[in-house]
């Protein structure tokens, strides 16, 4: 699964700590490479490192390089590295067989300006998309709102047509928001978390919304209109709705359908959405708006059971971010 990587922020702290740091970044693979282009390592100038770049097998190269670049900081370039992962270290980190990855190091305060990834890491914790280019030609950087935006929807970095531009797409982690601790919530949030989702469930109803039935995830006891203005809902959060019972689903309903969650989903039978949609327009929503909402929630797999409801909900959700 592919956590969250926090190497820009981890590579900033150890900058301003004043031991130096490098971030290398896989731009390109090949077969089958150990990490997806985009992922990140953070390396310190005293060997420390955080994230991965290969699963193992070409740390041990990339973070000597790193340290080389660090210490000739009065250089201020990047270095484009190409590594071979033969078949037995592909082996040992899981994989079939080899591949060959793309490495760019590129070390903090020379050729990664320090001021540049510092408004990276802030608009990383404003939950902001942003998109980090870089023109290997000449070295200029920038930081882009708003722009590319399929790579954003698909969490796609990689090259542009020139074969020159790195484009390096940073989103906020996924989120799911989960109205409603019913038993198909406790399938669905584990499953959630595996795919990559950071879950938090909802329920002011204490003896549903517990620890015991929900060991170690965010459980908030709150109305869910005001549980979802706390949270803040926005275009990496999905939000799924799953009481039955229209005092608890309508208000959280109707703030997803007013921003941008790139998902709402709502449980129900043809009858019950039926009933919710009349209930949605006598609100004053449209017909555009009331069709941004899955109803019945899940993909039609003929689900029966919890479990099975949750597969259906989570493969939904999993079209809707990468297909539109």
């Amino acid at each position: 699964m592919e956590r969250f990587d926090n190497s820009p922020e981890t590579a900033l702290a150890w900058y301003r700590e004043g031991i130096g740091a490098a971030l290398a970044t896989v731009v390109q693979t090949w077969g089958s490479a150990p990490r997806r282009v985009g992922a990140q390592l953070a390396i310190g100038g005293d060997g420390r490192i955080e994230g991965s770049v290969s699963g193992g097998c070409v740390e041990g190269a990339v973070i000597v390089e790193a340290i080389e670049a660090i210490e000739a900081i009065e250089a201020g370039d990047h270095r484009l590295l190409e590594f071979g992962v033969s078949d037995e270290d592909a082996f040992a980190v899981g994989l079939a067989c080899g591949g060959t990855i793309r490495v760019l190091i590129e070390p903090v305060g020379s050729a990664l300006p320090v001021d540049l990834l510092q408004e990276l890491v802030a608009a990383r914790a404003a939950r902001q998309p942003v998109v980090y280019e870089l023109h290997l030609s000449d070295g200029t950087r920038r930081l882009l709102h708003g722009a590319y935006p399929e790579r954003l929807r698909q969490d796609r970095s990689g090259f542009g047509e020139d074969g020159e531009t790195f484009i390096a797409v940073h989103n906020p982690p996924l989120r799911l928001i989960v109205v409603g601790a019913v038993h198909i919530a406790q399938a669905l949030v584990p499953m959630a978390r595996i795919a990559g989702y950071d879950p938090t469930i909802i329920d002011p109803r204490e003896a549903f919304a517990s620890e015991a039935r929900f060991p170690g995830e965010t459980i908030l006891h709150d109305w869910p209109d005001e549980a979802v203005a706390q949270l803040g809902l926005d275009a990496r959060t999905a939000l799924v709705l799953l009481t039955h019972d229209p005092k608890l689903d309508d208000p959280a309903l109707e703030a997803g359908l007013r921003a941008e969650c790139f998902y709402i989903g709502a449980l129900g039978s043809t009858r019950t959405h039926a009933k919710r949609v009349a209930r949605l327009s006598e609100r004053g929503f449209s017909k555009a708006e009331i069709g941004r909402m899955h109803a019945p929630i899940g993909l039609d797999i003929g689900a029966a059971g919890p479990a099975e409801i949750a597969v259906s909900i989570l493969a939904q959700m999993t079209a809707v971010l990468r297909l539109g």
